[in-house]
């Protein structure tokens, strides 16, 4: 199941891990992306703190940690090729894998429909 936040990252579990990436519609609004910066593996967030960043011709944006936890991986093929969020927002322009994170946190997300009403009302 995928979890969203309010700034458009979102999180998906499988098993003991977090996949973290932007969603779809934070993909289109920055038009075409041409730089990621990605976290370190090993390294620690709390909710809310700075993950890494994504440029496009259009903007830039910080990512937050939608989540708490420990990066155990990133998504290498985003640092040769960025456009792959733009092609695949929420499958393979996923930005890193977390674990350690405490489930509880994803009680204040959306589910995906309940994120789909909010994009809409923006």
């Amino acid at each position: 199941m995928k979890y969203y936040t309010e700034d458009h990252e979102w999180v998906e579990i499988l098993g003991d891990e977090a996949i973290v990436g932007i969603s779809e519609y934070a993909a289109e609004e920055l038009g075409e992306i041409t730089y990621v910066e990605l976290p370190e593996v090993d390294d620690d967030f709390i909710i809310g703190d700075r993950l890494g960043e994504v440029e496009s011709d259009k903007a830039s944006c910080d990512i937050y940690a939608p989540i708490s936890g420990t990066v155990t991986d990133v998504n290498e093929n985003l640092s040769d090729d960025p456009a792959l969020i733009n092609e695949s927002p929420e499958d393979k322009g996923w930005i890193c894998r977390l674990t350690n994170f405490d489930s509880s946190e994803f009680d204040d997300m959306m589910n995906e429909d309940a994120y789909l009403r909010y994009v809409n009302s923006l």
